[in-house]
């Protein structure tokens, strides 16, 4: 077994692979950019090692600073995680040449199936059902167009590096197909130094399943049963569990032992995943081999309770799998949210800048299985929640690498229990100071689709078409946020009452009587009277009557703690909660569900006042186009005097490793330029003022 290994990788996937080493004994070595010298990963590991500056193409994506760096610290295996070089047959290859050890898949498994275009054509030599489409490398935008004319449309065009999202888009007609080619190229000579694309039809209404499978040195492959991947935002994967809600145990055996027979194949050692694509009647179709650890691998380890990593480990090491298939086990469900540095109520525009607050919820689970053995599962218990992160509070979520700041998992005893647990995880976890897809996440889990299964790889974009908004996450009874809000303000001023030293005759005076002016925006505000009285004696606990309702409340949080838990009616509850919102002193925020809502409670005679009180509309910025996000400004698209149409390109924004194009809504005629090509952008800065 190794003693030291390097992780040639940052964030949350770094600190997941040195966990595993450290359970292992192995220490570990950390590299970094300078965007990342502060980073989680590097704390973490027992020696780091700078690679240059901050753009990825300087660092993380050179392999010969990753070997000197294996080298300089004596590391005897490199861990790739996942992106960045990790599907990289030359880097793989030259590792194994400078005699370390690659902890991933062999040079020639990764050329044969890490490359989209070749894994094809050697699924068609062994009678593997592939989808139609050109596996050749398309050159132009023009021959592109004509391709999928052939196919016929809608396509699918795909970097042949690509994952992730990246280097992918899907064509309705020749307009898209030309564009779409064109940003696809790009994104993949950007985020992977290889701009071969190429296309295939487009399986309107599939779902997206992927099957686990390690291989070892001795010729010995299993495959950890599937996971469903279907709930995709633009070709990215924002909910994964295993195992399927869909396919049947013949279905799931029958997709296992092809990809098994796809690995031995290539002689596959290591972890990696064969994903398919899966029909309404369960005929399924080769998509493509992930010559790497998944995202997603944590709710496999759940079912499972194989550490994946360790695994890899010990593969590497030239030992053999400890278990053969008829030993896997798959118990209980588990549910991964991806947690996202992006604003949902902004198109999902990456949000960037520094953790303010970051508190995870609490976590009762590590890789594989280690805190649940035995006893645990024979009485039914199925562990709770696991984070996965390469973040702390006070921390910098960077504008050159991707979006994640965390993994959420849970593990239940089955789907129904897996997603109550993950609602609730979702309520508890607080984060301030950057933009999250929290609340799109719990919208997702409250949408009767996905509870009962029904859906497919076009759910979002069938159920979002509009974008997704507040009115999305609508809540099963809005007015339990309110009564939260005026529970805190009662007990605060409790508090503030038995303070000593006040001037007798003008204590602070408790009042029992409020009104709830709940802000609906534009000046719009709904109005709730309340009242709140005392269980006798009984402290941190109150009654609110709104209406008929009736909300008995208990909460033992401190009242300037973000997340409270508590009771509402005997019900258990994990709620968010803090003052000041919006800027106005008076005001609580209230996050539960997915459901936020900013609230003043008022005695009746400040009501009354606040009615009267005229509101001020925000400032017009029709004239400018203002930069969605934090990014660096690649292209400006049009020029003083130039009259542009909608539709047409104004300007691209590079953020996240994504590229951003801004289109004109409407006709307009460009005034001014007023940010340079190059330019680092903040949010809301203008790039262009129109006449």
């Amino acid at each position: 077994m190794f003693t030291k290994i390097l992780i040639a990788n940052r964030g949350e996937i770094a600190c997941r692979v040195i966990k595993t080493a450290q359970k292992l004994g192995i220490k570990t070595v950390a590299v970094y950019s300078e965007a990342d010298k502060d980073a989680r990963h590097v704390e973490l590991a027992d020696e780091a090692v700078l690679l240059g500056p901050a753009p990825s193409r300087e660092s993380y994506l050179v392999a010969d600073k990753i070997i000197a760096a294996a080298k300089q610290t004596g590391a005897q295996a490199i861990h790739p995680g996942y992106g960045f070089l990790s599907e990289n047959e030359e880097f793989a290859r030259r590792v194994e040449e400078e005699g370390i050890a690659f902890i991933g898949p062999k040079h020639y498994s990764i050329a044969a199936m890490g490359d989209k275009i070749a894994s094809k054509k050697l699924a068609n030599e062994a009678k593997v059902n592939t989808i139609p489409g050109h596996n050749e490398p398309i050159l132009a935008a023009e021959e592109a167009v004509k391709i999928a004319q052939g196919i016929g449309y809608p396509v699918m065009i795909k970097a042949s590096a690509g994952g992730g999202g990246k280097g992918l888009r899907v064509a309705f007609n020749d307009k898209e197909c030309f564009e779409g080619f064109t940003s696809c190229r790009n994104e993949a000579r950007n985020s992977f130094g290889d701009d071969r694309v190429f296309m295939e039809k487009f399986v309107e209404e599939p779902r997206h399943i992927e099957i686990q499978v390690l291989g070892d040195s001795q010729g010995n492959v299993v495959y950890l049963h599937e996971r469903e991947c279907s709930i995709q935002r633009r070709h990215q994967k924002v909910i994964e569990e295993a195992p399927s809600p869909f396919i049947s145990e013949a279905t799931r055996k029958a997709m296992g032992e092809q990809a098994v027979a796809l690995a031995k194949a290539v002689k596959y050692q290591s972890a990696g995943t064969v994903e398919f694509v899966v029909g309404k009647d369960q005929s399924f179709y080769f998509l493509e081999m992930n010559t790497r650890l998944q995202v997603e691998h944590p709710v496999t380890e759940c079912i499972t309770g194989v550490d994946l990593v360790e695994q890899m480990i010990r593969v590497a090491a030239g030992l053999p799998l400890p278990f053969k298939q008829a030993e896997i086990k798959r118990e209980g469900w588990a549910i991964e949210c991806r947690i996202n540095a992006e604003d949902p109520f902004r198109n999902f525009l990456p949000s960037t800048g520094r953790l303010v607050k970051y508190q995870p919820p609490e976590a009762a689970l590590e890789q594989g299985r280690e805190t649940l053995q035995g006893a645990a599962y024979e009485n039914g218990e199925f562990g709770g929640v696991r984070v996965d992160t390469g973040v702390y509070e006070g921390g910098e979520i960077p504008m050159f690498y991707d979006s994640m700041i965390a993994k959420l998992i849970v593990h239940g005893k089955d789907r129904n229990d897996a997603i109550a647990k993950m609602r609730e995880a979702l309520n508890g976890f607080v984060i301030r100071g950057i933009s999250s897809n929290i609340p799109f996440q719990a919208a997702l889990l409250a949408h009767p689709d996905f509870v009962s299964g029904n859906f497919n790889t076009g759910f979002i974009a069938q159920h979002y078409a509009g974008g997704f908004r507040a009115e999305d996450v609508p809540h099963d009874d809005p007015l339990f946020l309110v009564a939260l809000g005026a529970f805190i303000r009662r007990k605060t001023r409790e508090r503030a009452a038995g303070i000593s030293g006040q001037l007798a005759g003008h204590e602070l005076q408790v009042e029992s009587d409020y009104v709830a002016v709940v802000n609906e925006g534009a000046g719009e505000y709904q109005w709730h009277e309340l009242h709140v009285s005392e269980f006798a004696g009984q402290a941190g606990r109150a009654s609110v009557q709104i209406g008929a309702n009736t909300y008995r409340i208990e909460c033992r949080s401190r009242l300037n703690d973000i997340r409270l838990t508590g009771t509402v009616n005997g019900q258990p509850f994990v709620a968010q909660a803090e003052r000041g919102a919006a800027k106005n002193p008076l005001a609580y925020k209230l996050t539960h569900n997915g459901t936020a809502i900013e609230v003043m409670l008022l005695s009746p005679r400040a009501a009354a006042l606040h009615e009267l009180m005229p509101y001020k509309a925000p400032p017009d910025t029709s004239k400018f186009l203002l930069s969605p996000m934090p990014g660096l400004l690649v292209q400006i698209a049009a020029q003083p005097g130039q009259i542009v149409q909608a539709g047409e390109r104004l300007a691209v924004i590079e953020a996240m490793k994504m590229e951003n194009i801004l289109l004109a809504t409407q006709d307009v005629k460009i005034a001014e330029v007023l940010a340079k090509t190059g330019e680092s952008l903040s949010v809301d800065q203008a790039i262009l003022r129109f006449e």
